[in-house]
């Protein structure tokens, strides 16, 4: 099964000004980190489950991504914008902060220090906690994954409305261990519908409205 580029990096090098991406899948994706190596992939659970196969530029761990089941914002920040961190660590705070504001809940925790890894991080994105991650009580609700270049800084977000995570783990060459990890998984993540009652076009509306200065932006695939 081929995989295919999540987008046009080319295209995103020239764009100028902020812009947010509020994407969606017709499918279910499951997409890999830039370095991951495509032998966890259980192909064959891919094919029967007509589950697509895509690559971020981004680094990380696996997600899957279900038609209508998470809310997925990507954004574009040129080098000469404000937003622009010279620190890796430090450049995707802002989304943390963005996206705990926009879901207003109380005991949400933006990640700031080193990472967090789990048996399983390496693996799946949802395992571990990187700097700029939201957690609600230790569990991690928001993940973030970047890609950077010379042009400016794309930041990939997502947190889940809804998700079973024997629909990912099945999904990888896990042996064994594919009951373990999904428990894993359903120990330390929430999804946000666990925490605020909004659905997708609800929250997708708050994220919009809570931008840095929101009209500084260009929304790309508003719903």
């Amino acid at each position: 099964m081929r995989e295919r580029a999540l987008f046009d990096a080319d295209a995103i090098r020239g764009i100028g000004r902020r812009t947010a991406f509020i994407r969606r899948v017709d499918r279910s994706t499951l997409v890999l980190g830039s370095t991951q190596d495509a032998g966890i992939v259980d192909m064959a659970a891919v094919a029967a489950r007509g589950v697509e196969l895509a690559r971020r530029r981004s680094g990380g761990g696996a997600v899957l991504v279900q038609p209508d089941r998470a809310v997925w914002v990507d954004t574009w920040v040129p080098r000469d914008d404000p937003l622009w961190n010279d620190d890796v660590a430090q450049s995707g705070a802002w989304v943390g902060r963005w996206w705990a504001e926009s879901l207003g809940t109380a005991d949400l925790e933006v990640h700031g220090g080193p990472p967090i890894r789990s048996q399983w991080s390496d693996l799946i994105c949802f395992a571990g906690v990187a700097a700029g991650e939201v957690r609600h009580r230790g569990r991690k609700v928001v993940g973030v994954a970047q890609w950077r270049g010379r042009e400016g800084s794309m930041c990939h977000s997502l947190a889940y409305l809804g998700v079973d995570w024997a629909d990912l783990t099945e999904l990888l060459d896990l042996g064994d261990e594919r009951a373990a990890a999904t428990r894993d998984l359903e120990a330390t993540t929430a999804v946000a519908s666990e925490l605020v009652r909004v659905d997708r076009a609800a929250l997708v509306s708050n994220l919009i409205e809570r931008l840095p200065d929101p009209d500084s932006w260009t929304i790309e695939g508003r719903e």
